[in-house]
Formats: C-alpha cells, sequence, structure tokens
C-alpha cells in the first residue's frame, strides 16, 4: 500500500504544477556563465567558418612508415664501384693459398665474392690481383711488382716509427691479457682470411694491440702466419707464445685514415688443384707402392691429433721421427677431410717428405730412399716463439720451466686456457 501511494504521487499532474522549475530542462541545460554575458578572449575564441565537421567525423589516417628493404648485393643502379690503395692481391685466405701455386681448373663459374661491380678490381677465380692481368704486359707487369713492393714496405715503415722499449711492449702486452679485456680475433682453420683483416682494423679503432688466437690448421705453419699478418696488416707482433700472439698497429697509425678493405660477401669456391697421392710414387713401382702403402698403415701412431688443437711442434717432432723410423703415420680421426689433407701438403714442404697415402684418416709420409739427416743448426729456433720480439727478451715467460719447443703435437681447449692464464698473469714483486 505505501509503495502504490509513492508511485501514485510522482504521476500526479498537480504536483509539476507546483514545482515547474524542478521539473524544467531549460534550467539544467543552460550554463550559468551566460547570465553574466561571459565572452572568451579573441585570441581563444574559435570562428565557426574555420571548423571543418569533415575533419572530426572522418579524420585521416596517419601516414605509415614503409617496410625496411635491405640492400641487396645485385642492386648496382646506386652503387659506385670501392677503390683500395692496398698493395697486394686480395685473396679468401693468406695462409692457406699461395700465389704461386696454380690451379688446374674452377668447380664453379669464377664471380666476385665482394659482389657484382662492388670492387674494380676483376676476381680471377683465385684473387683480385692488384695489377690487371688483362692490360698488363710483361715487362710492365714486373716493374710494377717492384714498385708495390717498394710502396708496401715503405708504408709499413711509416706507420711503425721508431720500435717499442721493453717497457712499452710489456705495457700493451698486459692490456690484451684475457683478465684485463675480452677482445679476441679468433683464427681458424680457414687462416688468415680477407675478412680477419678487416676485423683487425676495426679492433685498432680503440686499441694499439690486438689478442689473436691461431687454433688448426695454419698453425703447423706459424712463421706463415706471423708473416702473413705483418705484411698485410702493416703491423707488427710484440709478442708470441703458441698460437696466442699480439699484434701492435704502430705509432703512427691513424684510425681515420685506415685503408679501404672491401668485404668479401660470401666464400668462393675452392678451386680444383692436381693430386696430392698419386698412384706410384717417384721412384717406385705399383707393386712397391701398394706395399709400402699397407706397412705405413700399420706403424704406431707417432701422434694423435684433435679437432681445432695447436699443431705448432708437430713438423720438429717428424723430424726427429725420421731420425730413427724410415715411414711416420699420424692418426687424425674425427678432422676434416681437407683438414689433415693441408696438414699433409704443408708437411712435405716443411720436414721435407714423401706423402703416401690419407686412408682411413690417417697421414703416413716417408723420408724417402736418399734422406739426408739434418745439419745441426740447421732447423735450430725454427719454431721458437720468442726469436722475433722487439728488445730480444721473453720476460718471465716460462716461469714453470717448461720449454716451448716441448712435443705436443695437439691441446685441448682447456688446456690451452691454462696456459693463456699462466701467461698473462701479473708480475711478482
Amino acid at each position: 500500500m505505501i509503495l502504490h501511494r509513492i508511485s501514485r504521487q510522482f504521476q500526479n499532474p498537480k504536483l509539476h504544477s507546483l514545482y515547474p522549475k524542478l521539473f524544467s530542462s531549460s534550467s539544467i541545460s543552460f550554463s550559468k556563465l551566460k547570465e553574466y554575458d561571459f565572452s572568451p578572449p579573441e585570441h581563444l575564441s574559435v570562428k565557426p567558418n574555420s571548423i571543418n565537421p569533415d575533419v572530426y567525423d572522418n579524420p585521416k589516417p596517419k601516414r605509415q612508415k614503409p617496410l625496411y628493404k635491405p640492400p641487396s648485393t645485385l642492386d648496382t643502379t646506386d652503387f659506385k664501384p670501392l677503390h683500395s690503395d692496398l698493395p697486394f692481391d686480395f685473396r679468401f685466405s693468406y695462409t692457406e693459398s699461395s700465389p704461386d701455386v696454380r690451379p688446374i681448373g674452377l668447380r664453379e663459374p669464377k664471380y666476385s665474392p665482394f659482389g657484382p661491380s662492388r670492387i674494380d678490381r676483376v676476381w680471377t677465380g683465385v684473387c683480385a690481383p692488384v695489377i690487371d692481368p688483362i692490360v698488363k704486359s710483361v715487362d710492365d707487369g714486373n716493374e710494377e711488382a717492384v714498385n708495390l713492393e717498394e710502396k708496401r714496405k715503405k708504408l709499413r715503415d711509416d706507420i711503425l716509427g721508431e720500435p717499442l722499449s721493453d717497457a712499452e711492449r710489456k705495457i700493451l702486452v698486459d692490456k690484451c691479457q684475457r683478465v684485463r679485456t675480452k677482445r679476441q680475433i679468433n683464427l681458424g682453420r680457414d687462416g688468415f682470411t680477407h675478412n680477419i683483416l678487416n676485423d683487425i682494423h676495426n679492433n685498432w679503432k680503440t686499441c694499439e694491440a690486438v689478442r689473436i688466437r691461431c687454433l688448426g690448421v695454419p698453425t703447423v705453419d706459424m712463421k706463415n702466419v706471423w708473416n702473413q699478418l705483418e705484411d698485410k696488416t702493416s703491423g707488427k707482433i710484440i709478442y708470441k707464445h703458441g698460437g696466442l700472439l699480439v699484434l701492435y698497429r704502430g705509432r703512427h697509425y691513424k684510425p681515420k685514415e685506415r685503408p679501404v678493405i672491401p668485404v668479401m660477401l660470401w666464400r668462393p669456391h675452392e678451386p680444383i688443384y692436381p693430386r696430392l697421392i698419386r698412384s706410384t710414387i717417384d721412384g717406385l713401382t705399383i707393386d712397391e707402392t701398394k706395399e709400402m702403402r699397407k706397412r705405413g698403415l700399420s706403424v704406431p701412431a707417432l701422434a694423435k691429433l684433435e679437432k681445432n688443437g695447436y699443431y705448432g711442434n708437430l713438423v720438429p717432432m717428424v723430424r726427429d721421427a725420421f731420425l730413427t723410423e724410415e715411414m711416420v703415420r699420424i692418426d687424425c680421426k674425427g678432422l676434416n677431410k681437407s683438414d689433415y689433407k693441408k696438414m699433409g701438403y704443408k708437411l712435405r714442404d716443411l720436414v721435407p717428405c714423401i706423402l703416401v697415402t690419407f686412408k682411413k684418416e690417417q697421414i703416413v709420409i716417408w723420408r724417402g730412399r736418399n734422406y739426408r739427416a739434418p745439419e745441426p743448426g740447421q732447423f735450430v729456433n725454427d719454431d721458437n716463439s720468442f726469436d722475433d720480439l722487439v728488445g730480444g727478451s721473453s720476460h718471465t715467460v716460462e716461469e714453470d720451466g717448461s720449454s716451448s719447443n716441448d712435443y705436443e703435437s695437439s691441446s685441448s681447449e682447456d688446456e690451452l686456457l691454462s696456459s693463456d692464464s699462466k701467461l698473462f698473469a701479473p708480475p711478482t714483486r
């Protein structure tokens, strides 16, 4: 009953007549500012003619940013070929390829690994020579080669300046130790490649010396690695210990005037070279060659090589083994086929010796019939890591009494890390 009465009171029209202001909508909708004749200032007033109702009703969509399109190596429309003044031929690897060895063919049609029309040098399938092989003649080519050699030597002497003192060298080596910096360049199975040359100059922007760690096949001939690094970078190796090097950029090196080094975009195909193992060994018949190969595979292994190890002491090991043995076998199980073939090629030239077979992942070499033992002092300091230091001192590298020429054909990564930490230990007072 109470609810019914209340609802009827709200429906009664007499209440509306008594309280007209309470139920009027005009009193609520209009603002009280109009009663005081308020008008905004001119700089805040909006002209009705300037208002475009379509803008508020249908706003224009925002202009979307175009999607990123990476540059294509095949697009040469807006690209000018680079010109480099480096006085040597560009190769994929400077340590694992030799300009004296000519291939007998190419596996694929030759194309430039720098990209089409990226540099102003012609790619011959093996290298990009600094002297155009089509334009040059025989006489002019020899003169230009001599001039380039003189230019390279002069450029290196100007950058290096005066030799470092022992104190300066120790300071630079101390800055490159493992506990001080993580900056390091790894030189692996491909050796000193062209792109590593660019990485070295990038590191030289902020530091005077850079640490280089060498592992794998190039460590068989470390002298070649040292010579190529100093020759192509115009720097100086101020510290050597096994596979660890410290490369100094020189006193007068200017990072803003660094040479133009085009980067290789992909790896070129390896050309076809003559076979290392032939059907018969020189001076032997077919039956004698077969018998020697069977006997060579049964000879006790001189060393067991690990993958990506340090093989710097392998050559003196083989030379010493040839003093008492006629044939030597090196176990290469687990290594890539191309790796132990390159190692056999290096041993053939460095020992020297005759390659017998590569079967069953083994390197079997023969010293030959007319073998002569090396004369005393012929190969002394051939693998010495401290014979070329500035100042001629090794500053307590071999504190534990171990020699750098100990016969260790391979070493694991942990052994190298421990030797590195011992090598770069702070000096004792």
